[in-house]
């Protein structure tokens, strides 16, 4: 079921972290579904900074703690960057809220929800897990406007 979860289009960026191919998945599930640009999916550090994006997801897979391009890379999303950033984590609770913590102190709004997901050593993503990350991507950007 293809089609655009908002009526006007935003400018979105889904950044991964490390390069596991369930979080590739994911990013281009919900570039794929959202019509988003052939750029809009890119590993962190990304090739090309943020700017001005209206939102940036992160699905991260973070055993213990973030490693340290990551946290560097969380550290520089100010609002300038990245007005919201929302998370998709594979990992602890306390980890998400660590990274919830950098990316305030830089200066951006963080959407309050983390989804929560196993990456697991399988890349496919189930449709159990597409329409979770549906239902989520949507209250993300409703919850913006």
């Amino acid at each position: 079921m293809k089609g655009l979860v908002f009526a006007m289009p935003i400018k979105m960026r889904i950044l991964y972290h490390p390069k596991k191919g369930k979080l590739l998945n994911i990013a281009n599930y919900i570039k794929d579904q959202n019509e988003l640009s052939f750029n809009a999916v890119d590993i962190i550090p990304p090739a090309y900074s943020c700017d001005k994006e209206r939102i940036v997801v992160l699905a991260l897979s973070i055993k213990d703690e973030p490693a340290d391009d990551l946290r560097l890379f969380c550290r520089e999303l100010s609002k300038q960057r990245a007005q919201n950033v929302a998370l998709i984590m594979d990992g602890k609770h306390s980890t998400a809220e660590s990274i919830k913590s950098i990316l305030k102190e830089a200066g951006t709004n963080v959407v309050d929800e983390v989804l929560f997901i196993k990456c697991g050593l399988f890349g496919k993503i189930n449709d159990e897990e597409k329409a979770a990350v549906s239902e989520w991507i949507k209250k993300v950007v409703a919850s913006l406007q």
